[in-house]
């Protein structure tokens, strides 16, 4: 079955939260992924930027789940999820080089089934099989400053242009930017392609491709210069997600070393000043 991308992203896309006890918030987003175990069974893999659970220090991490009511309404339920042992160490996977995250959660059955697919993350091979280059439109979703759609705790959907080149491959140009407005909380969230978006920018994706899109990679940081905010926001590539994941099941994976250094004058999407009233 084809997924209409971006509503199945909507489904699958959560607002990350930790009361920090003086009636603020650290809030981060994050999406969630299905996938085999290495015992082969299903499992759903929570994937955000590494900053969000690093500026987080205590145990627990709210996941904001979403309920379906019987009249149609949808109602806000978040659940916990542990994010470090009582010694405090992080329970999470991260990747050597690269701001990502993934652990491995028991989801309520309705978000299970809203994981994406694993193949929907881009490959190394992904970019060029769909000519995606400077000018392209991508969609993000997330809770800037923690602020969602509604009620019910629905991400926000925005979209940007490529506003780089070239933005692959990932290994030369681990990051590329997208021509957006970032705000703290912003940090996690997925960045991806559709069929419909590609369009717009004069286009089809590949035949061949899973579905009617992508997950191109992650928010993981703005563009600020003198302290000025740039609107531009810094995506982490896929290929570095595909990898995070790997890690869960076998630290000694094969991980890419990037070659390009960071981006001068970036800073995170998400860091002590995407605390916000509770």
């Amino acid at each position: 079955m084809v997924l209409d991308l971006s509503v199945e992203l909507i489904h699958a896309t959560v607002q990350l939260e930790q009361p920090l006890g003086d009636g603020t918030r650290t809030v981060g987003t994050g999406f969630l992924i299905s996938e085999k175990g290495a015992d082969g069974r299903p499992r759903t893999v929570l994937v955000t930027a590494n900053h969000v659970f690093q500026k987080m220090p205590g145990q627990m991490a709210k996941i904001g789940y979403r309920i379906e009511n019987a009249d149609g309404s949808w109602s806000y339920a978040p659940q916990t999820v542990r994010i470090r042992d009582k010694g405090g160490r992080e329970m999470w996977t991260h990747h050597p080089s690269r701001d990502v995250a993934a652990i491995s959660i028991t989801a309520p059955p309705e978000f299970a089934k809203a994981a994406i697919p694993l193949n929907y993350l881009a490959s190394d091979t992904t970019f060029s099989d769909n000519h995606v280059g400077a000018g392209d439109e991508m969609m993000a979703l997330g809770f800037p400053r923690g602020l969602a759609a509604n009620q019910a705790g629905f991400p926000i959907l925005r979209s940007g242009r490529v506003a780089s080149f070239p933005v692959a491959p990932a290994k030369i140009f681990p990051t590329f930017l997208l021509d957006f407005s970032v705000f703290p909380g912003n940090s996690g969230g997925p960045v991806f392609m559709s069929d419909q978006s590609k369009r717009r920018s004069g286009a089809q994706l590949a035949s061949d491709g899973p579905g009617d899109g992508f997950i191109a990679g992650l928010l993981t940081q703005q563009v600020e210069l003198n302290n000025e905010r740039l609107e531009i926001g810094i995506v982490t590539h896929a290929k570095y997600i595909r990898e995070t994941i790997a890690l869960i099941d076998d630290p000694g994976a094969p991980v890419t070393v990037a070659l390009a250094p960071p981006v001068s004058g970036a800073r995170a999407a998400s860091a002590e000043e995407a605390a916000s009233p509770d």
